[in-house]
């Protein structure tokens, strides 16, 4: 079996079981939840952080049973999963802020508060400095450098347009690289 065959098939197993977990099949649902897991953690994690990573996820998935009568099957499941995901994380990512916010002590907000590393010399690694881009340069760095979006894509996605999704690209790569060396 060559590998476009084997493709084929993983998106015709995808798209049958997508069908059947439209109509409350768990068994296909958890099918498809295991093929899609680790990537939508791993999307979770590099736009959200790894503290807020596994909720997020797990949002992903039941905001996902809930709207599985909406997979059309025009494209594959995991193209449409991820771009559920997408959103999920960024509306998430949001109402955690907003509960932080409503939340945080005195001493919380001097931990927020941006500044220069207590030990100088030391080096970030690239997740540790993606996690400390401005929320919207991290959001296009992560869906156009990681993740593979056009520019027209990620504007679409986030309500931007393709002019600010350059922008904020190149404002990411820039702070990395400054951060980096």
């Amino acid at each position: 079996m060559t590998a476009s065959t084997a493709l084929n098939l993983d998106r015709s197993d995808s798209v049958r079981d997508a069908q059947l977990a439209a109509r409350g099949d768990a068994e296909a649902f958890e099918r498809l939840y295991r093929s899609t897991v680790g990537r939508i953690h791993a999307l979770a994690r590099r736009m959200a952080g790894p503290e807020q990573a596994d909720d997020l996820t797990q949002e992903v998935y039941l905001r996902a049973w809930k709207k599985m009568s909406t997979f059309r099957g025009d494209a594959a499941f995991a193209t449409w999963l991820h771009r559920l995901a997408v959103n999920q994380i960024i509306t998430g990512r949001a109402a955690h802020r907003r509960k932080q916010d409503r939340h945080v002590s005195g001493e919380g907000l001097l931990d927020r508060m941006s500044g220069r590393a207590a030990r100088p010399g030391i080096r970030m690694d690239l997740e540790a400095a993606v996690r400390t881009l401005p929320e919207r340069a991290r959001d296009v760095f992560v869906l156009y450098d990681v993740e593979g979006f056009t520019h027209p894509e990620i504007g679409r996605l986030l309500g931007i347009s393709t002019g600010t999704s350059k922008s904020q690209l190149h404002r990411a790569r820039m702070l990395l690289r400054e951060r980096l060396n």
